[in-house]
């Protein structure tokens, strides 16, 4: 009888012990099947106009293509540094695990900040002389990106020929590291081409309409590159031009959908953030930076040209047909037809 009793305790006791090792691993199992952990998306803009916002767009709406759930931080700078700055110091606190920054100040602060966590810059004409990278092959450690750098040789060319344009007005903001870098490429075209240049620096948008004012009289027309704070405050100067009956060349045709720019050429912003967002899905697929060169949009399909016949006929100019078939936007009669 006392075996019986002994064994049953035996039994009793291991069934008990099994029961706690049971529990004990049932309490752990949440640790194993925890959520995993959600994917933080820093995305800021130097300032806001249509072509950086068509950019931001067109990066979420790539992330949401690609399968990409997280939380996105989209920010704004506003035009200044020391917002722009205060946004990376941000996005550091919040653990972000991609930074994305649209436009060349905003991704230098983004670049300054964060030494291990992935930037992703986009819509920055100059990346090399940005120091973003170090060359355009390859991203650089943590950084890598789309450059909208635009043929600007090739715009003063077609400028010329169809306006016949001799002196050509150019304003830029003096600390932009983008906007100093075109200046060079417009210095050089203008001289291939012999066309006087006469240009005006800004440090704000508030200024614009009074270096347009500066100018206007003393050029036959004005040639805009992708100038964050020149377009951010558009149209000021499209209105003083205008008035003056001179034509304008824009290097960003979102911005100039509106109308008030005889001609605008170059690629779509919306789809340099589809390719951005392509860019930041895949690193965080597993890809590093540095091994990703640096994107450039070089599909003619990426990129759009627009004529807007009512700024030409103000001005007493003819768009030649063999341009205007090539044009996708036209903007006639105060409204904008899409081929």
């Amino acid at each position: 009888m006392k075996k019986i009793v002994r064994k049953l305790g035996a039994i009793i006791g291991l069934g008990i012990a099994a029961l706690l090792f049971m529990s004990a691993g049932a309490r752990e199992q949440p640790a194993s099947g925890q959520a995993p952990k959600q994917i933080r998306i820093g995305i800021a803009k130097i300032v806001q106009h249509e072509a950086l916002d068509a950019c931001e767009r067109g990066i979420q709406d790539s992330l949401k293509a690609r399968g990409v759930q997280g939380i996105i931080d989209s920010q704004n700078a506003n035009g200044d540094m020391n917002t722009a700055s205060q946004i990376a110091n941000k996005f550091k606190s919040d653990k972000v695990d991609v930074a994305v920054g649209i436009a060349t100040p905003i991704a230098v602060a983004l670049a300054n900040t964060f030494k291990d966590i992935p930037v992703v810059f986009t819509a920055v004409t100059d990346p090399v002389g940005a120091s973003l990278v170090s060359s355009l092959a390859n991203g650089s450690g943590n950084v890598t990106g789309l450059s909208d750098a635009i043929p600007t040789g090739e715009h003063i060319a077609l400028f010329k020929e169809i306006a016949g344009i001799t002196a050509l007005g150019y304003i830029y903001t003096s600390s932009e590291a983008n906007s100093i870098s075109a200046l060079t490429l417009v210095e050089e075209a203008c001289q291939a081409q012999g066309i006087a240049l006469v240009t005006q620096s800004i440090s704000t948008s508030a200024e614009l309409r009074q270096a347009a004012e500066a100018i206007v009289n003393r050029v036959d027309g004005i040639y805009l590159t992708t100038d964050n704070t020149v377009y951010s405050a558009l149209p000021a100067l499209v209105q003083v031009f205008n008035e003056a009956k001179k034509p304008i060349f824009s290097g960003d045709v979102t911005g100039a959908l509106s109308g008030g720019c005889m001609i605008a050429s170059g690629f779509n912003y919306y789809k340099a953030g589809l390719a951005t967002g392509n860019i930041v899905a895949d690193i965080l697929s597993g890809k590093k930076p540095g091994d990703i060169p640096v994107k450039f949009l070089t599909d003619p399909a990426e990129s759009d040209l627009l004529f807007d016949l009512d700024a030409a006929k103000t001005c007493g100019i003819t768009i030649p047909e063999q341009y205007r078939s090539m044009a996708n936007y036209i903007f006639e009669n105060g409204t904008l037809h899409t081929k």
